[in-house]
């Protein structure tokens, strides 16, 4: 079964940023390969870096591994935000990449909530 993500979400998607390099593949409808590295992630979409942009609105399958295996996903590219940044939103995910997806940035978040009250408790006042 295919998951759609809302158009219009009432609150934002919660956004992580995993540790160490994420490295992402997306491959464009007239076949070509581009590689970039996840930067920013939510259920709903993200930031990614590429060596250029590509054009806006330009539909990619994109894939990309976290801790619980790979998320394959349908994208829709959006303006860039710089040379090397891009955003992009999912149209697509199928139930069980959205599941590993959940999981995932939900593992991410705990981590850094417990990795700053490690240093909110070793802090020297």
């Amino acid at each position: 079964m295919t998951y759609f993500p809302p158009l219009q979400a009432p609150r934002r998607a919660p956004r992580t940023s995993f540790t160490g390099t994420t490295p992402a593949v997306l491959r464009c409808q007239d076949g070509h390969r581009v590689q970039g590295k996840l930067q920013v992630i939510s259920l709903t979409g993200g930031l990614l870096c590429l060596s250029k942009p590509l054009d806006h609105g330009c539909l990619v399958k994109l894939m990309f591994l976290t801790p619980g295996g790979s998320v394959l996903g349908a994208a829709e590219m959006l303006n860039p935000v710089s040379w090397s940044l891009q955003p992009f939103k999912f149209v697509a995910l199928h139930y069980d990449d959205e599941r590993r997806l959940q999981v995932a940035i939900q593992s991410s978040l705990d981590q850094n909530r417990s990795d700053f009250g490690q240093m909110e408790r070793h802090r020297a006042w």
